[in-house]
């Protein structure tokens, strides 16, 4: 028979006559888990339309909740601040991508103009008020170093970039890929330990449904072991066009969600089979289907 180290205690403390406080040896009561919510958005690349205005309008239309904003948000803030200043959509992340690379270059001299093209984007995106800016250390053949060294300069590098991001009222979303697109960082877990150990609010990161397809062996588990540190999420099937246009299920990882009390946004990056007036808003009711059952 196997006893725990609690009865034990408590059979010796009544064997030897202590009066034993039943708090003693119950457990912490854990802290208020938040409800998680299903929040949609969508990149602007799959929403019909000629202008940014005619793309949000049709956004507002289909009820989704926030936008995720390319880029070249510094170049174009204005435009961006004036489009969204009366929309009930909210900016999502950024998507803004590597650098080349070049804040984890082998060549040092590119490192630092990287951290500066950094903070112009997180500033922009602390203007817009959005979520965060995603940042992928390097593609596949974009740095000649390995991994442990990459690691490093992220942890020598990330915090000081996160104080401003946080300062700017925004954060650092670290995104996992998979192997055939980046050797380094592919699973949730992994960008979970770099944000832990920068140990900083504004160094955080996200997750891909399509990605984790590919390098992750349960949704569920990926989820939960992003825990806190996650703050976005990109919708994709397992062919990478519209959630619901393939076998590809999403219920494991949406529990993963609600198990971690998730609040930001889940997100559209993916391609379209079909009319995307006809399949957006069915891939949204499939969605929501699939929150439902979690």
């Amino acid at each position: 028979m196997l006893l725990c180290r609690r009865h034990v205690l408590a059979g010796a403390a009544a064997a030897a006559g202590w009066a034993v406080a039943p708090s003693l040896f119950a457990a912490e009561p854990s802290p208020p888990q938040r409800q998680a919510v299903l929040k949609l958005s969508s990149q602007l690349g799959l929403i019909p339309g000629k202008s940014l205005a005619e793309k949000l309008a049709q956004m507002e239309k289909w009820h989704f909740d926030g936008v995720e904003l390319p880029g070249n948000v510094a170049d174009k803030l204005s435009e961006f601040q004036a489009a969204l200043k009366d929309s009930p959509l909210k900016p999502s992340a950024v998507c803004w991508g590597s650098i080349n690379g070049d804040l984890v270059s082998d060549v040092v001299e590119k490192r630092k103009p990287a951290a500066d093209q950094f903070r112009r984007v997180l500033d922009a995106a602390g203007a817009l008020g959005s979520t965060g800016v995603i940042y992928v250390p390097a593609f596949n053949g974009q740095t000649k170093l390995a991994n442990q060294e990459i690691r490093q300069i992220l942890l020598d590098t990330l915090p000081a970039l996160g104080e401003h991001a946080v300062k700017a009222k925004t954060r650092i979303l670290l995104e996992p890929l998979n192997r055939k697109e980046a050797f380094f960082l592919r699973q949730l877990a992994d960008a979970a330990s770099i944000c832990r150990d920068c140990n900083h609010p504004g160094v955080c990161m996200m997750g891909d449904f399509y990605h984790m397809g590919i390098e992750e062996t349960s949704d569920l588990g990926a989820f939960i072991s992003a825990g806190p540190y996650l703050h976005h999420v990109h919708l994709a099937s397992r062919s990478r066009v519209l959630p619901g246009q393939d076998e590809r299920q999403f219920v494991d990882g949406f529990r993963g969600l609600k198990h971690i009390g998730y609040q930001d946004y889940c997100s559209f990056e993916c391609g379209i089979k079909g009319d995307p007036k006809v399949e957006i808003p069915k891939s949204m009711a499939f969605l929501r289907d699939q929150w439902a059952q979690a």
